[in-house]
């Protein structure tokens, strides 16, 4: 990381006059926490303010001495705290800025996310985007993630000051020189300052952005990067935290604010705000420049020294500091224990003569390793010589990652147990040794198949990675030199040579590791006999075949006394199965002339599954006279061979759980057009290196030619039928000869994804223009009909085997499927309206179905028709003012009267379908006789769902005479 920054907080800046100084003092600051309770969740909170503390009316040197505690609000409802100054910690940096230090305790009621802030009358005055910076209070926020589960946790510490100086059209540059004490990873975002305008009282918990921030970049005439090669900008890199604004545009006073995130495991634990005052001035002074080291990775104990070269263009005397955790330098300069002493030293210190040179140094230990690397920050400062000239400041950094050192001396050796499953490792004593370390420190041990070794490099590649073979398989504490690995470790296998290599891994915080240890390699030594084939015989439900062989038990011997011996073959069902039941038992003599290592299995159902075996082999005890078990083999499965139907192919895909290798080999692949038991012919020879080229495609073509060519085209109308001849061996030095084993036979047919034409679909049309008024009178279900024709033209599959319809009541909605038929007509019955639109789509033989047909859609006949008369006087005539004839289709209705001079005299309540009204008002008194005017507003069952609703009006006249009509 190689970053210039234009950093300066010691600068005088002549500034407007205010009339409050007690109002004018705030520069910058940041809020940081840390976990201080094992048993609670207490936590100790520190705000940490840089004052402007200039005498005089344009400084704030009163209302900053006079800020003596501060109001906290801790993130639980509105509870706050006034908190006082730590006088031991208030002290001034340089003669116009202090740093002062508030810090309380806080226990939470329990776990979850809290935002602590707090709130300082006023900014100090002048900034030039923030309008109104006097009159504007300062708020700072940070937010935690309480969780027991996180331990001692602490934000991180942000060990250099926000207080800059920058120079107009030069790049201007910040970095926090943040530090996290726990090793969680750390980033970067930009964030709008806090505060609100004209609210003088700090007893509010409420958060919010600067009202009429303006971002920095946007002030000023020439907003241009330094470069002049685009306008200017402001940025933080996510990951350094390096904050630059390239470049100011105009003098004055500025303040931004960024994020730093706290994560941990993938999750963020918290974040803090900083909030950061830039002084941009004219100075025609040039920063000095800054040369660092390249990024390091050293092993604990080495002792970092470089050296930091330091010009100014000037000719100006320099100063080069260091910010960082290995410092163990707070903001101010004070000493803070950030990191196991020794800490580092960064000589000669004051101003120097340019060219300046400067020796970094550090002596590292043990306790220094970690996952996350060290950010160590350097910075130079001139002393210009000009009245009024700015120091100028430019940063650069670095970083050292420190690795724990190689584990030593691992050895590994079979033990003495007859069984001989057992392997024990043993390694010396840690070189760290068990003080310089958590007592929860880790010795991790892995193991992998194989000896070819691995390129590990600590800086680049420093843990075992899942592709580098090697598998976790046990763990022992620091202090632990030896390490047993048996069976209970996922299974060692006879014959097969294993690597061993074991690292060093640090717990929390610091989460480091050693150097990966050299990989010590050993055998398991081969006793018990090996299954060297489990081939498919036949392909039945109920009487399929599958043979098993294996080898004899070497270094036994048949004249040792320890006979007679016995064989016993075990089953499980699937690839994987586990639940092994005993199929056989075969006694005997291991004399060379007897046929005792073959078994038949019958009565299977190589159909639908493959099987496990595994043998077990047993002697006899010479004092008992009892057979003992010696061992037992590995387990080894069947091959299994799925057939799937492609356009025009057939892709076949096999696979086996077996104890030796197929990979790297030519497999045979076999075909019969007879059935899954063949006869069968040889078709191709495919090479396999790992799992994944396990496949083949049949398109029909034969290239197998010492058996017969006998291709064949590849048609829908045909089943074609596989077997697979896998071809192995075991890894030397146990037997290296081939092992060939057949799969099941597995039959498929081809599929055809030409489709077929969409249909012509129509539907029976609706006249609305010839309907009477009593049509559909009283009709409560409705159907459509529709019909469709297959053209007669075009490329495309005419074996049609059904119709797929699909239908939607709406216009616009998504059409789903209604019905599958065979005929080419369709009648869609019990339908509560006509509205609805509709598509057919032809479906062939092999299954493929066309583009949809036209759509072809339906409207409703609305209808409604009131009445101007009737006679509400109960003789059971023409009573009601209701719709005449049969209204169609209404969804929903709203009826309002009003009389002759314009009064609502009804309303219909809710959704009134029937359309009536008896002649009374809302308070069921009648109406004298008269006109009156009514206005209806209806929704009907329409195609378009979302149409709107239509209005009616019109008058009606009550008669109170006896028998009225209309």
């Amino acid at each position: 990381m190689k970053t210039s920054l234009l950093l300066f907080f010691w600068a005088v800046l002549n500034f407007i006059a205010v009339s409050d100084a007690l109002a004018t003092h705030v520069r910058a600051g940041e809020i940081t926490t840390r976990r201080i309770s094992s048993t609670a969740l207490t936590y100790e909170i520190t705000l940490t303010v840089y004052f402007d503390i200039r005498p005089g009316p344009t400084g704030g040197l009163v209302a900053a001495r006079a800020q003596n505690d501060v109001n906290f609000c801790f993130g639980v409802g509105n509870q706050m705290r006034r908190v006082p100054r730590v006088a031991a910690e208030s002290r001034n940096i340089n003669s116009n800025t202090s740093i002062n230090i508030y810090r309380t305790t806080y226990t939470y009621p329990g776990p979850g996310n809290y935002d602590i802030s707090c709130t300082i009358t006023n900014r100090n005055e002048g900034t030039r985007n923030i309008p109104n910076s006097i009159q504007t209070n300062f708020k700072l926020r940070t937010t935690i993630v309480v969780n027991a589960g996180l331990g001692l946790n602490s934000t991180p510490v942000l060990l250099n000051p926000p207080l800059d100086s920058a120079r107009v059209g030069q790049k201007w540059c910040h970095n926090p020189a943040a530090f996290d004490a726990d090793g969680d990873s750390l980033a970067y975002r930009l964030y709008t300052p806090s505060g609100k305008l004209n609210e003088n009282d700090e007893s509010s918990c409420e958060l919010g952005f600067v009202a009429g921030y303006a971002d920095p970049t946007t002030i000023g005439l020439n907003r241009v990067n330094e470069a002049n090669t685009g306008p200017a900008t402001l940025t933080v890199n996510a990951i350094t935290g390096d904050v630059c604004w390239d470049a100011p545009a105009e003098v004055g006073q500025y303040n931004i604010a960024f994020i730093v995130e706290e994560w941990r495991d993938g999750v963020k634990i918290g974040e803090i705000v900083r909030d950061v005052q830039i002084i941009v001035t004219p100075s025609i002074n040039k920063r000095p420049e800054l040369k660092v080291p390249e990024d390091l990775c050293v092993e604990a104990g080495t002792l970092i020294q470089q050296t930091i070269t330091a010009t100014d263009p000037d000719g100006n005397r320099i100063e080069v500091t260091g910010f960082g955790g290995p410092f163990n330098k707070g903001p101010d300069n004070s000493t803070i224990q950030l990191v196991a002493p020794p800490a580092a030293t960064l000589t000669p210190t004051g101003f120097q003569n340019s060219p300046a040179t400067s020796n970094f140094r550090w002596q590292t230990n043990c306790a220094h390793v970690r996952a996350e690397p060290y950010d160590v920050i350097f910075r130079v400062v001139d002393q210009p010589r000009g009245v009024g000239q700015t120091q100028l400041a430019t940063l650069e950094s670095f970083r050292i990652r420190i690795y724990a050192p190689k584990p030593q001396n691992l050895t590994a050796r079979p033990t003495a147990d007859p069984a001989g499953r057992a392997i024990v490792l043993n390694w010396d004593a840690y070189a760290c040794g068990v003080s310089a370390l958590p007592a929860d420190t880790k010795m991790v041990i892995y193991r992998k198949e194989g000896c070819d070794d691995v390129n590990l490099d600590p800086c680049t590649n420093p843990g075992l990675e899942p592709s580098t073979g090697y598998v976790k398989i046990g763990e022992k504490l620091i202090n632990e030199t030896t390490f047993t690995d048996n069976n209970a470790n996922q299974g060692l296998k006879r014959g097969v040579q294993y690597s061993y290599r074991i690292v060093v891994m640090l717990p929390r915080p610091n989460y480091g590791q050693s150097v990966v240890s050299e990989q010590v390699c050993v055998n398991l030594p081969q006793q018990v006999p090996l299954i060297t084939h489990v081939t498919v015989d036949s392909t039945y439900d109920t009487r399929g075949v599958i043979t098993v062989r294996w080898t004899r038990p070497p270094g036994v011997n048949p004249q040792d006394g320890t006979g007679p011996f016995q064989y016993r073959l075990y089953r499980a069902t699937g690839l994987t199965g586990t639940s092994f039941t005993q199929i056989a038992t075969i006694n005997t003599s291991l004399q060379p002339a007897v046929a005792d290592t073959v078994y038949t299995d019958r009565g299977l159902n190589t159909v639908a599954n493959a099987y496990r075996y595994h043998v077990e082999f047993y002697y006899t005890d010479p004092a008992s006279g009892q057979l003992q078990r010696l061992d037992v083999t590995e387990n080894a499965s069947s091959v299994r061979l799925t057939a799937t139907g492609g356009f025009k192919r057939v892709q076949l895909s096999w696979e086996a759980s077996v104890p030796w290798s197929n990979d790297n080999q030519q497999h045979r692949i076999y075909r019969s057009k007879t059935g899954p038991n063949g006869p069968f012919n040889l078709v191709a020879v495919v090479p396999v290196t790992t799992a994944n080229t396990y496949v083949y495609t049949d398109q029909g073509a034969d290239t197998y030619a010492a058996d017969g060519v006998q291709p064949v085209t590849m048609s829908v109308d045909s089943n074609y039928c596989y077997r697979v001849e896998t071809v192995g061996r075991y890894s030397a030095p146990l037997t290296t000869l081939l092992l060939n084993n057949f799969s099941q036979g597995v039959c498929a047919t081809p599929i055809d994804t030409t489709k077929p034409c969409p249909p012509q679909l129509t539907i029976d049309a609706l006249d609305c223009a010839s309907l009477t008024p009593e049509s559909f009178c009283n009709q409560t279900t409705f159907s459509n009909n529709l019909t469709w024709q297959n053209p007669t033209t075009g490329d495309c599959d005419r074996n049609i085997v059904k119709y797929n319809i699909y239908y939607a009541p709406c216009e616009g909605q998504e059409l789903v499927l209604l019905a599958s038929v065979n005929a080419m007509a369709y009648r869609h019955e019990n339908l509560t309206s006509l509205a609805g639109c509709y598509e057919v789509r032809s479906v062939s033989r092999s299954g493929q179905e066309s583009k949809s047909s036209n759509r072809v859609c339906k409207d409703n006949c609305p209808f409604l028709q009131m009445p101007n008369v009737f006679t509400p006087n109960g003789d059971g005539k023409n009573d009601i003012f209701e719709p005449m004839s049969c209204p169609r289709f209404v969804e929903s209705a709203e009826i309002t009267i009003v009389n002759r001079w314009g009064q609502q005299v009804y309303q219909s309540s809710g959704v009134d379908v029937a359309l009536t009204w008896d002649g009374k008002n809302n308070r069921g008194q009648e109406l004298p006789g008269g006109l009156y005017y009514y206005q209806i507003r209806v929704k009907f069952k329409r195609l378009n769902c979302n149409a709107p609703a239509e209005i009616y009006k019109g008058w009606v006249e009550i008669l109170q005479e006896s028998g009225g009509t209309n």
